[in-house]
């Protein structure tokens, strides 16, 4: 039977702040446990948060982006539940009054653009992080505070891969505007699905919910396995219960966590200690107009400026830093399409070989674009470029002293090359009867002499084309 599928994301995002939400702690991923906390984050009786005004920039930038309303008035609730993470025994969030509203972003999927609506961003405080050992469970309170935003989409998708496009979409972004470096892999970025299948006709199914989810590959793997599992049970005349589970790496099964038999109460309410606070119109307005380019604008931008395929540009726009350095080489050389090729394939493989980010590689972007136009004017050849100068260039070396040193400049004057085929095929008479007889081979074998005898310098197509033409004058007299 055929099911028509529905699927919501909730985003839990951390912004890029130097310090917390409500208080001065540093925020610090992998620092040692327990040390980036202070009494505001542990609850301590006395003491009083104060808003982060970065962070509250950071939301209306990521407002900005996916073309949410955004509310000047700004509120915060409480969220009251005791759970050992959570230190208060409450949550700082915005239930009620989210700072941004009725959003959405476009995603590309199997070659169509479709709108996936956002239903609201808000702005609230993580939870510590917890580590459950055998007969223990340890805390780290490192984490407790920390700004995120949250970003609830309306129930737009209808399978993995339009989920995971969306996700990307939102990863992309958030990464490019600084609001976040959404390392998926570090929990700055966690994806929860919600997820049913309803009969045709009949209304909306019992949704399940995929919690932490830490990949964009695992959001898609875990969506897909789901509609097969639900769809099976309802195929057998089943009934599915709402329930929340988690993904399985190594099986690529969703699996129980808890059974929900209603909704929890959260007892909300307006947060005492942080009274509404009215956003300047100018301030957010500034915010907006100062917004770093976002991935689409800077896509159609690559397209009109730069003569580059779509996968050229698609791979460039997928990382940023190799977006940037692209950029950075471009103001020193006209060679788009070598450019890019340079980066995206021998730039990258020697980075990946080397175990060396891009960031932080002595690569400067000059060099490159001089390593670039060096072959364009036949001073090196590429091969000479892939086999010797590249290495050096991204250990930080200026390519001409490479080139000098090594002696790999290309020799193009005609008068010079000339000189050195007259002196080969007088060495070498044996091949010119070769050539008269129609031996082609021949040509190669004179083309390695010169070569040789110009150790490597010779211009490969002028010495070619001198070399065929100077066969040609001895075998005619």
């Amino acid at each position: 039977m055929n099911y028509d599928v529905v699927i919501g994301i909730e985003i839990h995002c951390e912004l890029k702040t130097k310090t917390k939400m409500f208080s001065g702690s540093e925020c610090k991923f992998g620092a040692q446990s327990n040390t980036c906390v202070n009494e505001i984050d542990l609850g301590h009786p006395g003491t009083l948060p104060c808003v982060n005004k970065e962070a509250i920039k950071k939301a209306i930038q990521a407002c900005a982006a996916f073309n949410l309303k955004i509310d000047p008035l700004l509120k915060f609730d409480r969220k009251n539940y005791y759970y050992s993470d959570l230190p208060k025994g409450f949550q700082i969030t915005q239930q009620f009054f989210p700072i941004g509203k009725d959003g959405y972003v476009m995603i590309d999927c199997d070659g169509e653009r479709k709108k996936i609506r956002i239903n609201r961003i808000h702005v609230e405080e993580d939870t510590a992080k917890q580590f459950h050992l055998d007969d223990e469970t340890l805390i780290d309170f490192n984490r407790a505070g920390t700004p995120l935003i949250e970003i609830v989409s309306e129930p737009d998708m209808k399978n993995g891969k339009e989920a995971a496009a969306y996700v990307e979409v939102l990863r992309q972004t958030l990464l490019y505007i600084g609001v976040s470096d959404v390392k998926m892999e570090e929990g700055s970025m966690r994806c929860d699905v919600n997820i049913s299948l309803n009969r045709k006709g009949e209304g909306f199914g019992v949704k399940n919910e995929i919690k932490n989810l830490n990949s964009i590959a695992n959001v898609q793997k875990a969506i897909d396995y789901e509609i097969e599992r639900q769809s099976k049970i309802l195929d057998e005349g089943g009934i599915i219960e709402q329930a929340t589970r988690r993904f399985d790496e190594s099986s690529k099964t969703t699996v129980l966590m808890r059974k929900k038999e209603g909704s929890v109460d959260y007892k909300f309410f307006s947060e005492p200690n942080i009274f509404p606070i009215r956003l300047d119109d100018e301030w957010i307005k500034s915010i907006i107009d100062n917004l770093e380019e976002l991935p689409d604008e800077k896509r159609e931008r690559f397209k009109n400026q730069y003569d580059l395929t779509d996968y050229d540009i698609k791979v460039l726009i997928n990382n940023k830093s190799l977006a940037c350095v692209f950029e950075e080489v471009m103001k020193f050389t006209k060679n788009s399409k070598a450019c890019a090729n340079w980066l995206i394939t021998d730039v990258l493989a020697w980075l990946s070989k080397n175990n060396v980010s891009l960031e932080n590689s002595s690569m400067k972007p000059e060099h490159l674009a001089l390593m670039i136009n060096m072959i364009d004017d036949k001073i090196i050849s590429t091969t000479q470029a892939k086999d010797v100068v590249l290495k050096e260039v991204m250990e930080g070396r200026n390519p001409e002293d490479v080139a000098s040193e090594k002696g790999l400049k290309q020799v193009s004057d005609e008068s010079s090359i000339l000189k050195l085929i007259n002196e080969v095929l007088d060495e070498q008479p044996q091949s010119i009867i070769d050539y008269s007889n129609g031996k082609d081979r021949a040509v190669g074998f004179l083309m390695g002499q010169l070569m040789k005898k110009s150790k490597g310098q010779a211009n490969p197509g002028v010495a070619n084309k001198l070399l065929v033409e100077a066969l040609k004058s001895r075998i005619i007299k």
